[in-house]
């Protein structure tokens, strides 16, 4: 069961009468250092090639596509979900059901390299990691993910920047980009830790984590894991903002939503106990919580996992 999704807000299509062509027609507007491309489809059509030179970040809005790098399996890309593709890369796209009723529509924006490394390498000077000289990286192999509000707000607002007429433009992107880039490091360090990999994360970070993992099922002290690591509540805050992108509290949240999901999937567990086993004193909180991240209430959830 996919999380809540955010989709940029997606731009009008062309008019059918200015089509250039039916199958990934393009709409580019050039800056300084980036070039976004937007693509539309109309038609089925299977293997269409693409090479990208450039450092990619492409984001789904309307419509689906399959995707096959020539070395990774098939992969579905649907709205909600962007990627970030590696400068000369191959890879071949099906659009299986496109049609007038049911258009394809995604966006590339292409990134100079050197915007890319210069921005990590900012980021590794002014919040390094202790122990990890490489913390602000892209992961590749990570490459399809998630949107969450943020990256969808920032991909909508670069997208309304290209399409003015302002003379700031080039400055603004490059402010946006810049804030992309941070939350797409962020967003794929999260959901490393969502998949169990803590080993990039700052030392006493990983001791916090673990410690709320081993206790979601019951009150958790802030001050008690304060204490066991070391920290400030600020100098914790900002660990998390920093290297996750959310705050203790929200981290604790989500945790205890993941953990509610499982014990939902057992189609004979009642609602209000799983409010109870994930940490949760409240059932009429839990089912607002739960509805908030995942856009269904508890029960709506189980039953779409029996169905």
């Amino acid at each position: 069961m996919l999380p809540q999704t955010f989709i940029p807000t997606a731009p009008s299509l062309t008019h059918e009468g200015s089509l250039k062509s039916l199958v990934e027609n393009r709409t580019s507007y050039t800056l300084d250092n980036y070039e976004l491309n937007l693509y539309e489809t109309y038609q089925v059509a299977k293997s269409v090639y693409f090479k990208f030179d450039h450092f990619i970040v492409a984001s789904m809005l309307r419509g689906r596509k399959l995707l096959h790098l020539m070395d990774r399996k098939e992969l579905s890309f649907v709205p909600g979900e962007s990627a970030i593709i590696a400068p000369d890369s191959e890879v071949l796209i099906d659009f299986p059901d496109s049609d007038f009723k049911n258009p394809t529509q995604c966006l590339t924006l292409a990134i100079d390299i050197k915007k890319i490394l210069d921005t990590l390498s900012f980021l590794n000077e002014r919040y390094p990691q202790e122990g990890n000289d490489s913390f602000w990286q892209l992961n590749y192999d990570n490459f399809v993910f998630q949107n969450n509000e943020e990256i969808a707000g920032i991909i909508g607002k670069i997208i309304g920047i290209c399409q003015s007429d302002t003379i700031f433009k080039d400055i603004l992107a490059d402010l946006s980009i810049q804030e992309l880039l941070v939350k797409i490091v962020q967003s794929q360090s999260l959901e490393s830790v969502e998949f169990g990999n803590l080993k990039n994360l700052n030392p006493q970070l990983q001791q916090v984590i673990t410690y709320i993992r081993e206790n979601l099922n019951s009150k958790i002290d802030l001050k008690v894991i304060l204490k066991s690591v070391g920290l400030s509540t600020s100098s914790l805050y900002r660990l998390f903002k920093t290297e996750l992108g959310i705050s203790p509290l929200e981290f604790i949240m989500q945790e205890r939503i993941r953990l509610a999901k499982q014990f939902l999937s057992d189609r004979n567990t009642y609602v209000k106990n799983v409010c109870y086993e994930a940490g949760f004193e409240d059932s009429n909180y839990f089912i607002r919580v739960f509805k908030h991240y995942e856009g269904i209430t508890p029960k709506q959830y189980q039953q779409k996992m029996r169905g």
